[in-house]
This record gives structure tokens, C-alpha cells and sequence, in this order.
């Protein structure tokens, strides 16, 4: 198996390679330098003869949320999957599936969603999961596509986890806004099992929610982490205050959601740590 991947440095990507190598199988990465090959070189190289190609990069939406920034944040998803499709619709001997990932700020905060709601975020990261996902969806006319709509992912070495354990750790661990606001979010090996298991079963297209069947509040997320790490968490972190450190990012922490893996459950997907508890446990204890 050749698998190629883009932002395959990254938390999410080094994972997946990690876990490719582990069965034998060959990883090219999509890096900078590659993207700027002229197009018939980056075919070649990059895409022509892969099995499946993986595309994770874009600019990362934990920084504060100027006007030039949000602008990065849109442009950079969109111009490597631009990229990708177009490689994979001009290549001659093509792959056989497309993974371009997205994220569940495309729903809405008010409502439970699987993959067949539409029920979709008025918000900038709701649209900048829209166009992300159309671009990627072009592939379709040539090869399967399946767009994995990635809850916060926890792992040790990256993501939100790596950021929360420090304060955490030193007893400044704190729930933020009222707390009720509800955490989708995936086990850093669920999510890789989730990916082999969208490769392995070609009856899977189109949006695929990887996430917890169990969705937890901040509040019991953090008293969680809090107890995992032996700490008391007594104190409040204001929303006020996130929206001037992150400013419209802020949304991130304090808006809700409620996603549910459907179709992986219906196809009988198995979760080695759908709890907040068993995850972290595994993690941090």
C-alpha cells in the first residue's frame, strides 16, 4: 500500500504514519517544497501510483483570529486540496481514495448531528468547512472520497491535550464559561483505527464523523483531567477573557457541540476508549 499524505509532520499526520509504517506500508509526504513542484513533477511524485492519498494540512485555528489570519486559515486548506484534486484528476493511473479532513464546526451548536444532518454552522469555520469539503468533493467524479469530520482529538505529543496539561498539572486547571458547553472528541488510536478502517471499507463515502459516541460537558471534561492528574479544579476561566486572548477563536472553547459517529457505529466501528475518563486515563495516568 502507498499512502500519500499532506501535513503528515503534524500531530495527526506523524500518527497516522506511525501506524502505516507499522503494517508495511510505504508513506510519501506532502510537504511545502512539494507543493511548489510544478504540476506534472508533483503528480509524479506525489500522486501518481498511490493507493490513498490523505490530505490534514492546513493553518492552525488555535491562534488569535485577526482579519489576515482567518484569511490564511481559509486559503491554505483550500489551495492544497485544490492542488491534490486537480493532481488526482489529471493523473493517469489514479488513487483509489481521497481522505481531505474536515472538522465538526460545520454543525450547528444548537442540534445533535450525525452525518446526515445539515443542520450547518453560520459561523467562519462552518463556511471554511463547507468550501473545504466542496473542493475535496470534486475528486468524486474519479475516485472515492471520504471527508472525516474530526472531533477534538486527545492524544500526548500534540493537539488540546498537550496545552491543558501544564496548567492542569500545576493545580490552574479551571472549567471554561458556564461549563455546559458539550466536547465532541476522539482518542488520538481511535481516530487512527477510524482512518484504516475507512480504507479497508469501500462502502464508506462523503462525510464520516470521527468522534466519541459519548460527547462530555467542559465542566465534567475538566473535573476528568483534573482527577487524572491528581489536582483540584476550582476556577472558572471567563469567556470575556478567552475572546481577548483568541478573540473570534474564542469560539472554539466556549460553543458546543454535539456530534455522533453514525455511520461508524452502523458499521460496527470499535471505540477502545469512548469515555473522557478511559481516554485520558490512558493517556495521562
Amino acid at each position: 500500500m502507498i499512502v500519500s499524505i499532506s501535513g503528515a509532520r503534524g500531530f495527526i499526520g506523524s500518527a497516522l504514519t506511525r501506524a502505516f509504517h507499522a503494517n508495511g506500508w510505504t508513506v510519501k509526504s506532502i510537504n511545502r517544497e512539494s507543493l511548489n513542484m510544478p504540476d506534472d513533477e508533483f503528480i509524479k511524485e506525489k500522486i501518481e501510483g498511490c493507493d490513498v492519498v490523505i490530505n490534514l494540512a492546513g493553518a492552525s485555528i488555535s491562534s488569535k483570529w485577526t482579519e489576515e489570519y482567518k484569511k490564511e486559515i481559509l486559503d491554505s486548506r483550500l489551495n492544497v486540496t485544490g492542488k491534490i484534486v486537480s493532481s488526482i484528476l489529471a493523473c493517469s493511473d489514479k488513487p483509489r481514495l481521497l481522505i481531505s479532513a474536515s472538522g465538526i464546526d460545520i454543525y450547528d451548536t444548537q442540534n445533535t448531528h450525525d452525518e446526515s444532518s445539515t443542520s450547518y454552522a453560520g459561523s467562519f469555520l462552518g463556511e471554511v468547512c463547507r468550501q473545504w469539503e466542496n473542493e475535496a468533493m470534486k475528486a468524486s467524479e474519479v475516485t472515492r472520497v471520504v471527508i472525516p469530520r474530526m472531533g477534538m482529538v486527545l492524544g500526548d505529543g500534540g493537539g488540546a491535550l498537550s496545552k491543558m496539561q501544564r496548567p492542569f498539572s500545576l493545580g490552574l486547571g479551571a472549567k471554561v464559561g458556564n461549563g455546559r458547553q458539550l466536547i465532541s472528541f476522539i482518542h488520538i488510536k481511535d481516530l487512527v483505527n477510524a482512518y484504516l478502517f475507512i480504507i479497508e471499507h469501500e462502502s464508506l463515502k462523503g462525510p464520516v464523523n470521527l468522534v466519541s459516541p459519548f460527547p462530555v460537558n467542559n465542566r465534567d471534561f475538566s473535573a476528568s483531567l483534573g482527577k487524572v492528574l491528581k489536582q483540584p479544579v476550582f476556577l472558572t476561566l471567563p469567556g470575556k477573557v478567552l475572546r481577548l486572548i483568541y478573540g473570534e477563536g474564542a469560539m472554539l472553547l466556549l460553543e458546543s457541540h454535539k456530534v455522533l459517529p453514525g455511520k461508524l457505529t452502523t458499521m460496527g466501528f470499535h471505540f477502545n476508549y469512548p469515555t473522557i475518563n478511559g481516554a485520558l486515563i490512558n493517556l495521562l495516568g
